[in-house]
């Protein structure tokens, strides 16, 4: 039988945390403090791991998180409880999501939701200050993906026949290979680093002219007639290309 004091502990914690939060957990994975809202929503001054727990589903319901979030290596089929505002960097990779439906709108830093199973980047961030990476998923679209990452922008290893949708500008490096592009329409208007496509079995040596002039960096392109464009390549020396090829090697010019 329960003492009158435990009864009103109890009563007390219910009081305090109306919407039944594992406060244990949440006093574990959170690194800086929390303040619980009256719609149970939690702000976080610092960083959220929840990385490694086996996770299905975010336990909680998190509203911004001014440090970087930590989801990565679980179970999850779904980022719904995600923090609206992240101001460091949103780890995922490593789940099971086929959507990012209820990820955070604006991350300040990096987005990581490789190695999953998307096949679209609808519900990714609007705005992303770091790096976007979203390689070895089952994209078959780049719509929805920011348009503009200030750091490095990697989608190689999908499925990929067209890069529809893709960012405008990308401070940093562009990586679409291992694909199936036969074009480059749709290519970033801004590189600011190297832009790989190589490993594009369909992807024209020609279609290099549409992005040349907008990559900063070096081209790594692997073609498809091997003798015919390397001689090419050679003979176009106004084109910075890297010819990337298993049989003839690699070339600079």
């Amino acid at each position: 039988m329960k003492s009158l004091e435990s009864i009103y502990n109890s009563i007390l914690l219910e009081n305090q945390n109306p919407n039944n939060i594992d406060l244990e957990l949440l006093n574990i994975c959170v690194k800086g403090t929390y303040t619980i809202n009256d719609d149970g929503s939690i702000d976080v001054d610092g960083d959220v791991n929840l990385s490694r727990k086996k996770l299905t589903k975010i336990p909680f319901n998190f509203s911004k998180v001014s440090g970087s979030f930590y989801c990565y290596d679980n179970q999850l089929t779904s980022l719904e409880g995600s923090p609206n505002t992240v101001g460091g960097c949103f780890y995922c990779y490593n789940n099971k999501l086929t959507t990012l439906e209820g990820a955070p709108n604006t991350v300040g830093g990096g987005f990581y939701c490789n190695n999953n199973q998307l096949t679209s980047l609808k519900g990714a961030p609007n705005t992303v200050g770091g790096y976007f990476y979203c390689h070895y998923n089952q994209l078959t679209t780049l719509e929805y993906a920011p348009n503009t990452v200030s750091g490095n922008f990697s989608c190689h290893d999908n499925q990929l026949t067209s890069l529809k949708g893709a960012p405008n500008t990308v401070g940093g490096g562009f990586y679409c290979d291992h694909n199936q592009l036969t074009t480059l329409e749709y290519a970033p208007n801004t590189v600011g680093g190297n832009f790989l496509c190589y490993d594009n079995p369909n992807l024209p040596y020609s279609e290099l002219f549409k992005i040349v002039d907008n990559v900063k960096g070096d081209i790594l392109y692997s073609s498809p007639n091997t003798l015919e464009d390397k001689d090419k390549i050679r003979r176009d020396r106004d084109v910075k290309t890297t010819l990337k090829d298993d049989e003839l090697g690699s070339l600079d010019v």
